[in-house]
């Protein structure tokens, strides 16, 4: 591989955010092999943290280290780097001793976001669960409007099927960023596991409103396909249900829901009409029909 080439497409990993531990860590190499760095003038510090964190993520933590030697020697004192550093630690010192050190920098900057994200994230694979939502509270208390933090508040609250606080954490990333369906999709399927089966058929079709164009001729695809079963899971309980379902939301079922359950069990059939889904029509019409 040419250096050029190489610096073409790390570069393009960077702008798009893409993580390719191996295939980064790999040009990445050529890169540094080739003294490429220099070339780089000042984006070539930005290369040496992308090379710092695969390095970490594929276990060479000797060309990790020899990026952080250049990073610190250039920015010495740097908030950057010194998180940086913090993940190198995490690679080889104990849990404690990462805790101590990011206590260290948040001590000297408490306005050090990602010192306070990693922290957390160090209490979670402790299984400090508790601490860390204290923690992630504390940090969203000032952090407020990051996105990021409350869908890592709502996957802790999942993960200890506490999934009325779950709801309320997504709540407020909906509330920061209303025009993403994936948040609303996390939603629907978090309000499905707690039960409130109108809430999640209401946010079910929030994502598919959002996301299919007006033709009924179209094959869903991706997102959609996962809301329109996440409707059809909900509408078919609803409408076989000889009891009124509760809603912790009070979120009233649709008086069509029949209509809605007829269309999503036409859109999920349609989904897999296409040349890859068609050996898989018969068991979803089987199911869909109950046999």
């Amino acid at each position: 591989m040419s250096l050029q080439s190489a610096l073409q497409e790390l570069s393009l990993f960077r702008r798009n955010n893409i993580r390719k531990s191996q295939e980064t860590f790999n040009k990445g190499l050529v890169v540094l092999k080739a003294g490429g760095t220099a070339k780089l003038g000042e984006e070539g510090w930005a290369f040496l943290e992308q090379l710092a964190l695969a390095s970490l993520d594929i276990g060479r933590i000797d060309i990790a280290d020899q990026c952080l030697l250049q990073l610190a020697e250039k920015f010495p004192g740097s908030p950057r780097v010194d998180v940086l550093t913090g993940i190198r630690m995490e690679a080889t010192e104990s849990p404690s001793t990462v805790l101590s050190y990011y206590d260290e920098l948040l001590r000297a900057d408490s306005t050090n976001a990602a010192a306070w994200k990693r922290r957390i994230s160090v209490l979670r694979r402790m299984n400090k669960v508790e601490k860390a939502v204290e923690d992630l509270n504390e940090y969203l208390d000032t952090f407020y409007t990051d996105v990021e933090g409350w869908l890592e508040l709502a996957d802790i609250h999942s993960s200890a099927n506490q999934y009325t606080h779950a709801l309320e954490a997504l709540s407020h990333a909906l509330l920061l960023n209303p025009q993403n369906p994936f948040t609303f999709l996390q939603f629907a399927e978090t309000a499905y596991t707690a039960g409130d089966l109108p809430l999640a058929l209401k946010m079910f079709l929030v994502v598919i409103d959002m996301n299919e164009v007006e033709d009924e001729d179209t094959i869903p695809l991706g997102i959609s396909v996962r809301a329109w079963w996440g409707t059809k899971l909900c509408s078919r309980q609803l409408v076989s249900s000889q009891t009124s379902h509760e809603s912790n939301s009070n979120t009233p079922v649709p008086k069509n829901i029949k209509l809605i359950d007829e269309l999503a069990t036409e859109r999920v059939l349609t989904a897999y009409s296409g040349e890859h889904g068609i050996q898989a029509r018969s068991l979803v019409s089987n199911w869909m029909s109950g046999r």
